[in-house]
């Protein structure tokens, strides 16, 4: 068997194939134009024999059945034939420079076509062989007039008529094959016909009756696997307008992938369940005589394409995934069911009678229920049959009934290395779960080469698109919005677009960023694209609707969605527990959620509980610090909490680790806030508000029901500048310079340092209050802006566990932020 050719030229050669099969299909024969490109590539190829099997141009057979059944109808046919006429007169000039014998050729052709449909319209009724006679033309004339420009342009070809060789007879499960008779008559024609090369009809046949026939559903490639082995053809090349066979329906799916290599099993398989592979009847000759499928681009002629043979080639365990729309589920129940031989058989007897094809069964161990998957226009037949047949025991009680859900797809992933691999079928049900995919029935064969699922047909997309995902066919894909895009928020969308390529390229990560708000305007976007979010946003928005960004992101069918919010808002925080209901996941440094009403927090947690949705929130507490995670990692190992100390503002740590009297303390103030460190209130910092919420999360985080009116709190706003608007706080910030200057001169006269220092207790009291520290202790000598957090535990009692780094900033706090959406997406099954 040889292999696929390769384009290296370092590679050593193989021996050069005696013959190949070719086959193009309507798309690539669609016009004059490519035509003529189908010549060049047959005549450039270097096969020493050739045989080149034809479709019919582009829409030319529906054209032709659409005739035949007008002239049955006792329409007027003449307008629509002579349009077909037309068409292939008009690339008969275009293809040739001496177009007579051709034209008059394809005249003749056209004439007895008109006889025939006159008759039809005579019986109102055509026979078989008249309709397939009609219904074959298509392939005939195309045909001559490659075979025509491939003589114009040097090649010297035969044009083989296949009703004149090919001998076939219908059977129960498709048409059947003289091989005896087809090869006796190849071997006349052959004898007749010398040349090395010949372009033959595809679809046609002549039955056993001597009387023209065609070859049903996808014939034109079963004729080009009949002819490969009547040729002794090495291979069979099938080309087609995609790039071989894809990993999914590009149209769900636009990341997916062309496949390299496939086996027989894996393209029956596929093509079982719907997808654009080949059809399975296609490829049984080659089976038999193990003969390389290769499926190849019209028009890119240069990609390898897939090859399809007995090995299959190396690859993941799964190669694709398909789906199979339009179906829906019949189910029997009953307790009589149980325990009883010969259920099953009376169920596809029943179907099988009333000619309803069966899709997917699936049927539990208790054997309390039998699930068939069938056509939906089926089901309410399927329904009628079973309830006569089972009517006995429905009456007795037997049988509780017959149900039937409509809107059923089937999703089925593929692949020769399912077989022996543990944990295919979990990666597949963990994915679809992760996408809010309720699975209805399952079927597995016993040669773990596939495994169906039904699910609802709504689901269907976003399905295919979280297993393709799943089995790293694709990259995990994101549906995203962020709401906020201040100084946090701008500083995230840039580290978010920069990381954008190196993800999508090396963590199998694909964000997509689908809106952007501010308090009072939103954007929506419809599609991927490259654009700069800045640019984006001087596009005309709309006014922001909370609910509205949900809505869209779930309109996708992008497998998952996830709203990051980098406001300070309270109202945003409200529809947390909404969003984590619907399947969204939420990250956000806003600290309104975690440190809000007891009441919404246990909403938000159930939500989260109940939706499967992740709620990352790490960013709450120190920025980009550790702080969350260690304090779980250390609940959850078993350790207990004695107490928690901390410096939780970086804005305060920085304006502590300034103020040494040199400069007025308003003024350190007025330069934080230009900075970005505060709040855009800086009176949320200072008035240790921030600090009490950030207690609050880690109070609620070890277990505590504290609310933030629990929480001790000393402001150092003062009294008169609580209640002004934030301008006239600014303006009336030198009103703390004195107060402040003189506890900073009396901590120095004890040896001390000014610290703003929270602090929980195991008892559940909280405090945060500017204190005086000792000179050794560890908050005393911290750079600007840390944050600096002491766990004191059973485990570490003597020598607490800090953590220590930058605590305030745009960009560490949205370096945060991302941490929390990277892990979000490794836990969807991202490669990080």
């Amino acid at each position: 068997m040889n292999a696929l050719p390769q384009q290296d030229d370092a590679e050593p050669s193989k021996p050069a194939a005696r013959c190949r099969a070719h086959k193009f299909g309507g798309s690539s024969l669609a016009d004059a134009g490519r035509i003529r490109h189908v010549a060049g590539l047959m005549l450039d190829a270097d096969d020493p024999r050739q045989v080149v099997v034809v479709s019919a141009m582009q829409g030319v057979t529906d054209a032709l059945i659409g005739i035949a059944n007008a002239a049955a109808e006792g329409s007027d046919w003449r307008p629509a034939l002579e349009a077909l006429r037309q068409k292939h007169l008009d690339a008969a000039n275009a293809l040739l420079d001496a177009p007579a014998d051709t034209r008059d050729w394809l005249d003749a052709q056209f004439a007895q076509l008109a006889e025939l449909l006159r008759a039809v319209g005579l019986l109102r009724q055509p026979g078989r062989a008249a309709f397939e006679r009609i219904q074959g033309m298509g392939e005939v004339l195309s045909s001559r007039l490659l075979q025509a420009h491939l003589r114009a342009r040097g090649g010297d070809y035969a044009l083989l008529d296949a009703r004149e060789v090919l001998v076939v007879q219908p059977g129960e499960l498709g048409v059947i094959v003289d091989w005896e008779q087809s090869a006796k008559r190849l071997a006349a024609w052959r004898t007749a016909h010398p040349q090395a090369r010949a372009v033959a009809t595809g679809f046609v046949a002549g039955g056993k009756d001597g009387l023209p026939t065609v070859l049903g559903r996808n014939g034109s490639d079963f004729s080009a696997a009949i002819f490969a082995a009547l040729f002794d053809a090495d291979e069979l090349h099938i080309w087609s307008d995609v790039d071989g066979v894809l990993s999914a329906d590009p149209r769900l799916v636009p990341e997916a992938v062309s496949l390299t290599a496939m086996s027989y099993q894996e393209a029956c398989e596929l093509a079982y369940f719907g997808a654009k592979v080949i059809h399975p009847q296609t490829m049984t000759p080659a089976i038999a005589r193990g003969l390389p499928i290769l499926m190849r681009n019209t028009f890119n002629p240069d990609f390898p394409g897939t090859r399809i043979d007995a090995d299959g080639g190396a690859g993941g365990p799964v190669k694709g995934l398909t789906l199979n729309a339009g179906l829906a589920l019949v189910s029997l129940e009953g307790a009589g069911l149980i325990g009883v031989p010969g259920t099953a058989e009376r169920v596809f007897a029943a179907l099988h009678a009333a000619k309803i094809s069966v899709v997917m069964i699936s049927q539990g161990s208790s054997e309390h229920s039998i699930c068939s998957v069938v056509r939906e226009a089926d089901a309410a037949a399927a329904r009628d049959v079973l309830l006569d047949e089972f009517a006995r025991e429905l009456g007795s009680a037997q049988v509780q009934g017959v149900q039937v859900v409509p809107g059923i797809s089937v999703l089925a992933a593929v692949g020769d290395g399912m077989a022996g691999t543990p944990g295919i079928a979990a990666q597949l049900f963990g994915a679809l779960a992760r996408a809010r995919v309720n699975i209805r029935a399952i079927a597995q064969g016993a040669s773990e080469r596939n495994i169906s699922v039904a699910i609802a047909a709504e689901d269907q997309t976003r399905a295919l698109r979280a297993a393709h995902a799943a089995f790293w066919l694709s990259p995990q894909t994101v549906a995203l919005a962020v709401i906020g895009p201040g100084k946090v928020g701008a500083a995230l969308l840039d580290q978010l677009q920069a990381a954008l390529p190196r993800l999508r390229s090396e963590a199998n990560i694909d964000l997509r960023l689908r809106a952007l708000a501010t308090s009072s305007k939103l954007w929506l976007s419809e599609h991927r694209d490259s654009k700069d979010w800045r640019t984006r946003m001087e596009e005309a928005p709309i006014a922001t609707d909370l609910s509205a960004i949900a809505r869209h992101l779930l309109d996708t069918h992008m497998p998952h969605a996830a709203i990051i919010d980098c406001s300070a808002s309270n109202a945003v925080a409200e529809h947390y527990a909404e969003w984590l209901a619907a399947g969204i996941h939420v990250i956000t440094p806003n600290k309104q959620a975690g440190a809000g009403p007891l009441e919404r927090y246990a909403a938000i947690r159930s939500a989260r509980a109940h939706g499967g949705a992740r709620f990352r929130y790490e960013a709450t507490v120190g920025a980009g610090l550790p702080v969350i995670s260690t304090l779980r990692d250390l609940l959850d190992t078993g350790d207990a909490l004695i107490a928690i100390d901390g410096i939780f503002s970086g804005t305060l740590a920085w304006l502590f680790n300034k103020f040494d009297g040199s400069v007025a303390f308003s003024e350190l103030v007025r330069e934080a806030h230009a900075l970005g460190y505060t709040e855009p209130d800086p009176r949320d910092d200072l008035s240790g508000m921030d600090v009490a919420r950030k207690l609050t999360i880690l109070a609620r985080e070890a277990g505590m029901p504290l609310s933030l009116q629990d929480v001790e709190v000393e402001s150092l706003v003062p009294a008169a500048l609580r209640d002004a608007d934030r301008d006239g706080f600014m303006a009336g910030l030198a009103a703390m310079d004195a107060p402040m200057l003189q506890r900073l001169q009396a901590a120095r006269e004890r040896g001390c340092v000014l610290r703003y220092v929270a602090r929980l207790q195991n008892d559940g009291s909280a405090r945060v209050a500017l204190l005086e520290l000792p000179n050794d202790h560890a908050f005393a000598h911290l750079r600007l802006t840390d944050n600096c957090v002491q766990f004191t535990t059973r485990r570490y009692c003597d020598n607490p566990l800090i953590v220590q780094g930058p605590g305030a900033g745009p960009e560490v706090t949205a370096a945060g932020v991302f941490s929390d959406l990277l892990r979000v997406a490794g836990a969807l099954g991202a490669r990080l």
